[in-house]
């Protein structure tokens, strides 16, 4: 048996002191003393730590609460069909994000489709670029030779 201080039996069953001290005065709950300290045995007395008067109104309470048959077929009823109901929510949603996946799937390899297709195009225009300037690069190179020699004649005359 585990034996409590005046606080921790307070604690225990939220009575205050003077309410305790109560109770020992009346003979409710059994104490010893040890080393100057009052020990409460909590398992003593607690038919007495709980009001009559409450007593009686859960004895009362108790006996207003029946529940009616029919009340808890409805409840019953109620859930599952609350609980259907989720079951169609959640397959609404995994349909629809089913849906939103391929589209998402199909937009994306739409765009891969158009990264393709500019990469293709950039490919050929950087090679038109290349000859482009290559044939630049000799039309220069031609008509310096044509200027030079042009001046040579024009020199020789």
């Amino acid at each position: 048996m585990k034996w409590m201080s005046d606080e921790e039996y307070s604690n225990l069953t939220g009575l205050d002191l003077s309410a305790i001290e109560d109770l020992i005065q009346r003979g409710k709950l059994t104490v010893k003393f040890e080393d100057g300290v009052r020990y409460i045995d909590p398992s003593k007395g607690v038919g007495e730590v709980v009001p009559a008067q409450l007593k009686e109104l859960s004895a009362h309470n108790t006996r207003e609460m029946v529940v009616q048959p029919q009340f808890v077929e409805k409840t019953i009823g109620t859930i599952i069909n609350l609980h259907e109901k989720v079951l169609d929510a959640k397959d609404e949603t995994i349909e629809a994000v089913k849906v939103e996946n391929e589209f998402l799937r199909e937009a994306l390899a739409s765009l891969q489709e158009l990264y393709d297709e500019d990469r293709k195009t950039i490919d050929t225009l950087t090679t038109q670029l290349k000859l482009s300037q290559e044939e630049v690069e000799f039309m220069r190179r031609k008509y310096k030779l044509m200027w030079n020699k042009t001046i040579e004649e024009h020199a020789d005359k």
